[in-house]
């Protein structure tokens, strides 16, 4: 069952990029890694922030369909990685609720999973994350976001 989206959490590309990096700075004594595989398409650019911290020079993409812009719906597996993901670290932008990550974690079983934000119900599927948000949040990712007014959290009548 989803949980309504509750609260708004907006992730500017600077906080994106401290929090690749930080995550980035737990899994530096986890590998050494042979690749990166980015859950597209909000993998790509954590993953390419990873992958120049950790100096790894392989990334791949596992190729998922899942979400529209606010919905999980079914998913679709458009590419995958060959292997059992030995060697392989995993990462993608959030872990919602986990059906993404389990997918992924039952074709390449032997990966080290990671996520920059993390919601309680996938949480169990990955290895390393930065930041745990409550499930009922929506996280905005800068791709996905446009300036514009904002209403106060609090407004006089």
């Amino acid at each position: 069952m989803a949980v309504e989206p509750q609260h708004d959490f907006p992730v500017s590309w600077e906080q994106l990029h401290r929090d690749a990096k930080a995550l980035a700075w737990r899994l530096s004594e986890k590998g050494p890694w042979t690749q990166i595989v980015a859950i597209t398409r909000g993998g790509l650019v954590p993953a390419a922030i990873v992958a120049r911290e950790l100096e790894v020079r392989l990334v791949d993409t596992f190729c998922v369909s899942s979400y529209d812009h606010q919905n999980q719906g079914s998913i679709t597996v458009l590419k995958e990685v060959p292997g059992d993901g030995t060697g392989t670290l995993i990462v993608d932008d959030l872990v919602d609720t986990g059906r993404t990550a389990k997918l992924v974690r039952d074709t390449l079983p032997n990966a080290h999973f990671a996520t920059v934000y993390a919601k309680p119900a996938g949480r169990p599927m990955v290895d390393t994350f930065v930041t745990e948000v409550s499930q009922d949040t929506w996280i905005h990712f800068p791709w996905d976001l446009a300036l514009q007014f904002v209403r106060p959290i609090v407004t006089a009548d």
